[in-house]
């Protein structure tokens, strides 16, 4: 089988979600759900995120895709994660470009600004997307790599 996807998303994003688990199915891959389960216009998007995101640096997971109401906050919250590199993707190039050139790990889409046929377009260009292993990208990622590193506190200088 294809890869494991961590896939969330608040009350905003709850029914494109939907319809995108069967669309990855069908893509060959499979979906991790990690909520929201049901409408719930109080839950938080930060919520799902992180749920993602852990799926993600946990292994669980190769790729996550985060829906909220715009793609913003999602986006926001999952960069705050070390290891995630998220980005708002509402166009073809993007959600392929950004893995192939940055690893990005995470895609975030706005179910308010975009419809299902363009979602399962960019989903379907992310998920077949695989980081190039040329010197220039990899000289790049490591570069966020470290940025990434140097702002990781060790649990003695959280305290």
């Amino acid at each position: 089988m294809g890869l494991a996807v961590a896939m969330g998303a608040d009350h905003a994003g709850f029914h494109l979600k939907e319809q995108l688990t069967l669309w990855v199915k069908t893509l060959g891959h499979h979906p991790i759900d990690v909520g929201a389960y049901v409408v719930d216009p109080n839950d938080d998007f930060p919520d799902f995120a992180l749920e993602v995101s852990k799926r993600i640096t946990e292994g669980q997971a190769a790729k996550g895709i985060l829906l909220c109401g715009s793609g913003v906050g999602a986006s926001i919250v999952a960069n705050k994660i070390p290891g995630i590199r998220a980005a708002m993707c509402h166009d073809t190039y993007s959600a392929h470009q950004g893995v192939e050139h940055d690893d990005m790990n995470v895609l975030c889409l706005g179910a308010r600004i975009i419809g299902i046929e363009l979602a399962k377009e960019l989903v379907a260009s992310f998920l077949n997307a695989n980081f190039i292993n040329e010197t220039k990208y990899k000289r790049r990622l490591n570069k966020v790599l470290d940025i990434e590193s140097t702002f990781i506190k060790s649990p003695e200088e959280k305290s």
